[in-house]
């Protein structure tokens, strides 16, 4: 890595239901080396425990949903000596080398337009990279580097000054599709992302179906998602799309129920501040290869 070493804010949320693969995070991440760290690990409902020595903790009195943890965790490293980057590291996730950080440092400061860097996730024992951890249309081409236009939020550095710029995570989604309302704002910045395949982090392989909640959750943050970022006449494009997909790959009658009760729920509103991007940002999410209608 050139230049000087960079102070990375490494931000850790915990429920203390991981007790075997929260320890092998924390010891893989305290591992890193090239970097400054400053870490924060922030119970959500809990008083983290397995917590290593030297490392800061913030305890919420209840769950506040993955976005807004993480929010929470960011900002109790914010103010003075507060670090270039922002890490959110997943606690189940594992950075398999010592050098992890330090070569996403580098890949950010190689391209300073790109107000993020995702590196590839992949199953520790298969290797394999699902297609939702690979932020763009063509997820199949999961080695292919490139400027991407969402996110893998679990793992991912982002720079602190466009991530205090942008306003965080949008807390009040909870968990899901978090990732896509940052970066599309991010990119409404005038910033991009990038995909760094060559740079790897273990996570397991899970379907994220197993949360309870998932299809409403799922269903809600989309509408949601629809109506704090999107120019109006995208908006009904953009829900009929993803409806006519959702109902093509949803095969339990069961599970459609849940989702359209979801759907329903967000139509109802909730969604927060309302803050368009430009036809300019819509222009270069196309251009980049993902209009965000899909």
């Amino acid at each position: 890595m050139t230049g000087p070493t960079a102070t990375v804010d490494v931000v850790v949320l915990t429920m203390n239901d991981r007790p075997a693969e929260f320890p092998r995070a924390m010891e893989s991440l305290l591992a890193q080396r090239g970097v400054d760290l400053r870490v924060v690990i922030v119970g959500n409902g809990v008083e983290p425990d397995h917590v290593p020595d030297g490392v800061r903790t913030v305890a919420l009195p209840a769950n506040v949903g993955i976005p807004g943890g993480r929010n929470v965790g960011a900002d109790a490293l914010s103010g003075p000596g507060a670090g270039e980057f922002v890490f959110f590291f997943d606690n189940d996730a594992v950075l398999p080398a010592p050098d992890v950080l330090a070569r996403l440092v580098a890949e950010a400061r190689r391209r300073p337009g790109a107000a993020y860097i995702q590196p590839r996730i992949a199953d520790p024992g298969s290797g394999v990279t699902l297609r939702r951890w690979v932020p763009r249309l063509r997820a199949g081409e999961a080695t292919r580097p490139g400027v991407v236009t969402v996110m893998a939020e679990g793992v991912v550095l982002v720079r602190r000054a466009d991530y205090e710029e942008a306003g965080g995570w949008p807390g009040r989604f909870f968990l899901f599709h978090e990732g896509v309302d940052l970066a599309w704002r991010l990119w409404d910045l005038g910033r991009t992302g990038w995909y760094a395949p060559g740079v790897v982090v273990h996570h397991p392989a899970t379907d994220p179906a197993r949360h309870a909640g998932y299809y409403r959750l799922v269903a809600r943050n989309r509408v949601w998602l629809a109506y704090r970022r999107l120019p109006l006449p995208l908006i009904p494009v953009y829900l009929v799309v993803w409806t006519l997909l959702s109902v093509a790959r949803i095969r339990s009658r069961a599970h459609l129920a849940v989702w359209a009760a979801g759907l329903r729920e967000g139509l109802a509103g909730g969604h927060g501040t309302r803050r368009p991007m430009s036809w300019t940002t819509v222009l270069r999410l196309l251009r980049a290869g993902r209009p965000p209608i899909v």
